[in-house]
């Protein structure tokens, strides 16, 4: 699993937090990357912005000398210094890599949004495997041919789906934290004057988790209820293309003198689109009220 994000979060400051989780990682743990350019390179650049400016008088000394008996040292001269002249401008337009923005920049959206991303560390092994059901669920409803030509409530999915997947995500993140600090307790040993408190907060650990389950098991059969509906929308599709055919299979059966023997098995093929008609329609239906589900 990957970084979770508030769906309320601009999605190309969303896309970038997904993108970075070990940097969000080192954030997160303290890490601050430098604010400003260090000394050394500018010094640098300093020195190759005054060689540019002197290259007009180094030129005319050239000049000089290759006029004089030296000529050929001349050339020798003239080329090295274009050479220096020539890493000095690569040196100049090259930003080094301290200098670079990036991390800066994901460093300051981190700062701006915390709270509203969620990293892998920040949720147990048993929140793991719960998130990642849900957001297989999500998934395949997002990708079905279903949703996308609007069988669905497509527009609704595209917000109420990453809405769920978020708060899931962040129930589970409190979830994972409360469940580390229980355990951490339990290993130092519990008195048993303390025994009695322990109970019901172990209990409310327990039917939180279940409430989580709870959604994502509702997502699951929306998934499911999808899922029926896209085998029925590809299965329709396929009886429709074998329809569009039958007209050439009648022409070769009555060309051939066999158009006698054809005529029930083709003509199924109707009574089966029906069929898979009713079928989508039922599936689709099912799933509208899966999704009112979890609305509710």
């Amino acid at each position: 699993m990957g970084v979770v994000v508030d769906p309320g979060v601009p999605a190309e400051i969303a896309g970038m937090l997904r993108a970075n989780a070990p940097l969000l990682s080192r954030i997160r743990s303290g890490w601050v990357p430098p604010a400003t350019v260090p000394s050394e390179p500018r010094r640098r650049n300093s020195s190759g912005l005054a060689l540019l400016a002197a290259t007009p008088v180094v030129i005319a000394l050239m000049a000089v000398l290759l006029e004089s008996p030296a000529a050929p040292v001349g050339f020798v001269l003239l080329g090295a210094f274009v050479f220096v002249v020539l890493v000095r401008i690569a040196s100049i337009n090259e930003l080094p890599q301290v200098e670079r923005p990036h991390e800066r920049v994901v460093y300051e959206q981190a700062r701006w949004y915390d709270g509203r991303y969620l990293l892998p560390e920040e949720f147990d092994e048993e929140a793991r495997l719960v998130l990642g059901r849900a957001q297989r669920a999500i998934g395949a409803v997002l990708r079905s041919h279903v949703n996308a030509e609007g069988l669905l409530d497509g527009a609704r999915n595209a917000v109420m789906l990453p809405e769920q997947e978020w708060e899931i995500a962040r129930l589970l993140a409190k979830l994972s934290a409360l469940r580390g600090e229980h355990r951490e307790l339990l290993a130092r040993g519990i008195a048993p004057e303390v025994a009695a408190v322990i109970e019901p907060l172990e209990r409310a650990l327990v039917n939180s988790e279940s409430a989580v389950v709870a959604r994502v098991e509702a997502l699951e059969r929306y998934a499911g209820h999808v899922a029926e509906a896209e085998r029925a929308y590809h299965a329709r599709g396929q009886i429709e293309e074998l329809r569009a055919r039958l007209p050439r299979y009648e022409e070769l059966l009555a060309e051939s003198g066999a158009d006698a023997l054809a005529v029930p098995e083709i003509e199924r093929l109707a009574e089966d689109a029906d069929e898979l008609e009713r079928v989508l329609r039922r599936s689709v239906s099912s799933a509208h009220e899966a999704f009112r589900y979890l609305e509710g």
